[in-house]
């Protein structure tokens, strides 16, 4: 059995899911430190032919706070996501799957909550059912909390006994933090995902790779974005 492990992005692009896709239980880590400029509140869509950030308004967001201490800006949300809106309406409108994607990303915008934990949790949840992606979810803060105060490996370990899995996946940029020989000492053998961007049609020449998940969602069918998302390899 296979457990990952993440801090819950909004709308995260495809490797996010390559990493759902490739446990049997995965964790949202929300009770760890709030990146500033991570991509927790943040993403890229197409727009005008061009790769464009978009970026959650959040209040008072601080590295000092833990991402499910992070409140979503209770004025500024509400601009955003008319505006984010329009984005999605004038950039994607005539893309194949238009009709069928957007009103999945308009329940989550529209979904109330307080969080950009919960708004992200709501975002990834939301299209796993969309692409029957059926996976044990768990939330760190609500299962794990005992396990905070020890360090990152030792955290990820305990959880992993925890779940009965005897594997942990971790995305390939987690190599320098963390050691297979480590797990294996402790019983759990550690592997990391290693992304591929399959390119698909986006209705122009030049391809954009790692945007949200949301592109990959307009231009292609379930069928087809699920093929999309087995495209990773482990290392």
């Amino acid at each position: 059995m296979r457990l990952a492990v993440m801090q819950p992005y909004i709308f995260p692009y495809i490797g996010y899911f390559q990493l759902i896709y490739a446990s049997d239980k995965f964790v949202f880590y929300d009770d760890v430190d709030f990146i500033k400029g991570g991509w927790i509140n943040r993403n890229k869509l197409l727009v005008n032919g061009k790769e464009n950030l978009f970026t959650i308004p959040l209040e008072k967001p601080s590295s000092f706070k833990l991402i499910n201490e992070i409140d979503l800006h209770p004025q500024l949300y509400t601009k955003w996501k008319k505006k984010i809106k329009r984005t999605l309406e004038q950039s994607y409108s005539k893309a194949p799957y238009y009709e069928d994607v957007i009103p999945l990303v308009y329940n989550v915008l529209d979904h109330e909550n307080d969080k950009i934990s919960d708004l992200a949790m709501k975002s990834i949840l939301s299209i796993c059912e969309y692409l029957n992606i059926d996976r044990n979810f768990y939330i760190s803060s609500e299962k794990f909390s005992n396990f905070k105060e020890i360090n990152r490996s030792d955290r990820l370990i305990e959880m992993a006994k925890k779940l009965n899995t005897d594997e942990y996946i971790n995305m390939e940029g987690g190599k320098h933090l963390y050691d297979k020989n480590y797990f294996s000492e402790n019983f759990i053998q550690l592997k990391f995902l290693k992304p591929k961007f399959k390119k698909y049609d986006q209705g122009r020449e030049e391809f954009f790779s790692g945007l949200s998940i949301i592109d990959i969602l307009m231009f292609n069918n379930k069928e087809s974005a699920r093929e999309i998302i087995k495209e990773f390899e482990l290392v």
